[in-house]
């Protein structure tokens, strides 16, 4: 690469049916950026009338999973009893810790129309002293997350702390997150604040010190970078990073963990039924796969 990106990590896209996800971690070439160990573009999409996304109840372990919408509404039900529709520019942050069962499926008054579906869905590997902590879920509204103003900008910051504004979302180690919109003519600083940064173009145009960046690539910065992010056309980036883990992670199929063994037992268990159940949503579950399409590498 430059001075400027340590790598930019290419997609690996899916089409689910009636909508496409793009996904940059985990990748042959990366599998962190600070906690970040999973980072998906959902969308965007118009659902045909009557449809609608229904993820089934599925496991995660020793993670924590962040959803953040820019269209449409996404129900959450897990294991815990939670019961919360998020909107865009709310944030869902589910601890999964020893164990948790969730689905994910679009509203029922919705539906007639055709949902819209457009978001990113994150997970973060959790420190190893925390790995194992109680699972537990927080939703933090989105009045409730503050927004710094740019010229011709502004970002909302999801997670941690970025230009002089705190979010109060849970950190289970450094992290910072931020939904940056580029009005044309907008910039923004990207400091070097934290020692694992990347910045994602979710739709637009966007340019970092003068590099066009494109559109579902990850582009990973160098240590200690300060840049200037710029649009001239208009654009929504994502910035994401943090600390490096304490350790490497391991990633099969839904679960995270700096044990293999424990991914073993995870899977075991799903196997066997030994997770907890969703109340309310208990009838369907996600059997594993024999070929998982998210892994880790190696």
């Amino acid at each position: 690469m430059d001075d400027l990106f340590l790598m930019a990590l290419q997609p690996a896209t899916h089409d689910l049916g009636g909508f496409k996800v793009h996904r940059t971690l985990p990748n042959r070439e990366r599998t962190t950026v600070g906690p970040f160990i999973f980072f998906d573009q959902m969308g965007p999409a118009h659902l045909p009338p009557g449809g609608g996304i229904d993820v089934r109840p599925h496991p995660h372990i020793n993670l924590a999973t962040v959803t953040y919408l820019f269209a449409g509404a996404i129900d959450h039900r897990d294991s815990l009893g939670t019961v919360r529709t998020i909107e865009p520019g709310a944030v869902n942050l589910m601890t999964a810790g020893t164990g948790i069962v969730h689905s994910e499926r679009s509203p029922a008054p919705l539906r007639a129309a055709g949902p819209e579906l457009n978001g990113i869905q994150t997970w973060l590997a959790l420190p190893q002293a925390k790995e194992e902590i109680n699972p537990a879920f927080e939703h933090v509204a989105r009045a409730d997350l503050p927004v710094v103003e740019g010229t011709n900008a502004t970002a909302r910051i999801i997670m941690g702390s970025l230009w002089g504004a705190t979010s109060p979302v849970t950190c289970h180690s450094p992290t910072i997150y931020a939904d940056i919109a580029l009005q044309p003519g907008g910039s923004v600083p990207i400091d070097a604040d934290a020692d694992e940064r990347a910045v994602y173009l979710a739709a637009g145009e966007a340019s970092l010190d003068g590099l066009p960046v494109v559109e579902h690539v990850l582009y990973v910065l160098r240590p200690g970078i300060a840049a200037t992010l710029r649009s001239a056309a208009g654009g929504r980036v994502m910035l994401c990073g943090g600390a490096p883990m304490d350790g490497p992670r391991y990633v099969w199929w839904n679960f995270v963990s700096s044990s293999r063994d424990r991914i073993r037992q995870a899977r075991e268990d799903w196997t066997a039924q030994r997770f907890p159940l969703v109340p309310g949503d208990a009838e369907e579950r996600i059997e594993i796969p024999e070929v998982p399409k998210t892994v880790s590498y190696p």
